[in-house]
């Protein structure tokens, strides 16, 4: 005889939820919500030198002892650190034996996207600018609550301490790391707007916020007519001077070291700026953009490129996320969408106004005068 159900009794006890939609994803939110712990175990390996440790080793490899050996940790994290690292995609691993897999013995070696891009020792070395992620913005974003209600920065001035950039530009030797680190953010790009721009009917060109020069070895080697200017402020003419040098286009190039908000931009075919316009308040952008109007010839052409907001706000994330990071570094600075670079253009007087898709996922904005 099958058993008769209980009565159920209203005791005042909530009921039990139904099941959830479909479209309610707990997962993505879980995921979203700690993906810090993914970021700074990138940031901490970045940090440690465990890349570029891996890539020094005659074998290209290293155990899991090694490892810890030469990287001065401790055994009961460092498992569980280079696995994270494996299903990361940033090391690879092969296991000692099927019973105990990534023992003491299981060899260790970098992925190919780490071993192309965070060796310190290779030319497209992206560990600058995440190893200030891991010293300085990592806490700083903790504070991003207090940069939303107050409208202002959280960097080392908000806590008191002197002004990061005003430091970083006193030490040539921290300065030269910084803008190697800018680099290794802003390579692709560069040769993606090199390899694509047709600047035949051009004959100069001034990349304004040059830092260590590399856009300008990017678009002089590509288009060997050209003659261009780096302009930055005074202490990176050195830095510059090494860098072009090196890649040798030091005769077709030189350095302005020019503050352009207190000096014109020298007459040019082409200005550049790349990642610029973002650092500062619209009053600042317009002074910039009416700048570069001014300094090009007619038939020249102005090229920001950026972390571009897509214009309906829906999703490109990282243009948004960078805009916050600006809210979080400077005192007015934001990102902005095409349609609000555009209009700003328009009102300086450029015409025929064209985007450049770029293989950083970034994109160029193409003004002419």
């Amino acid at each position: 005889m099958a058993a008769t159900p209980a009565t159920p009794v209203d005791n005042g006890a909530l009921s039990v939820p139904s099941p959830l939609s479909p479209s309610v994803n707990p997962g993505m939110l879980m995921q979203l919500g700690f993906s810090f712990m993914a970021s700074r175990t990138l940031l901490a390996a970045v940090e440690l030198g465990v890349f570029t440790k891996l890539a020094a080793s005659s074998r290209g490899r290293l155990t899991r002892a090694e490892l810890e050996r030469e990287l001065q940790l401790h055994p009961r994290g460092s498992r569980d650190f280079f696995d994270a690292l494996v299903t990361l995609q940033l090391l690879e691993r092969k296991d000692s034996n099927e019973k105990e897999p990534s023992g003491p013995a299981a060899l260790y070696a970098n992925s190919p996207t780490a071993d192309a891009l965070l060796d310190k020792n290779k030319p497209a070395y992206l560990g600058g600018i995440l190893e200030m992620a891991s010293v300085r913005l990592f806490r700083f974003w903790h504070n991003l609550p207090t940069a939303l209600r107050s409208g202002q920065p959280q960097n080392e001035a908000a806590e008191g301490g002197e002004n990061f950039f005003e430091v970083l530009y006193s030490d040539e030797r921290r300065l030269e790391g910084f803008l190697a680190s800018m680099t290794g953010v802003s390579s692709c790009a560069n040769r993606s707007i090199a390899r694509q721009l047709d600047c035949s009917k051009w004959s100069s060109f001034v990349d304004a916020g040059c830092a260590q020069g590399d856009f300008v070895v990017a678009l002089a080697q590509a288009h060997p007519h050209l003659k261009g200017i780096g302009l930055d402020l005074p202490p990176v003419r050195p830095i510059f001077d090494k860098y072009v040098a090196k890649n040798n286009v030091s005769k077709r190039v030189d350095f302005a070291a020019v503050n352009f908000f207190d000096a014109p931009i020298p007459k040019t075919d082409l200005v550049f700026m790349g990642h610029i316009l973002h650092d500062w308040d619209l009053q600042k952008k317009k002074k910039l953009i009416r700048a570069a109007f001014d300094a090009i010839n007619d038939g020249g052409a102005y090229v920001l490129y950026e972390a571009f907001i897509d214009n309906k706000r829906r999703t490109n994330t990282n243009g948004l996320l960078m805009s916050l990071n600006m809210l979080i570094e400077t005192p007015g600075g934001f990102d902005y969408s095409f349609a609000d670079a555009e209009g700003w253009l328009r009102e300086a007087g450029f015409k025929n106004i064209q985007v450049m898709q770029l293989d950083n996922n970034e994109a160029a904005i193409i003004a002419r005068k």
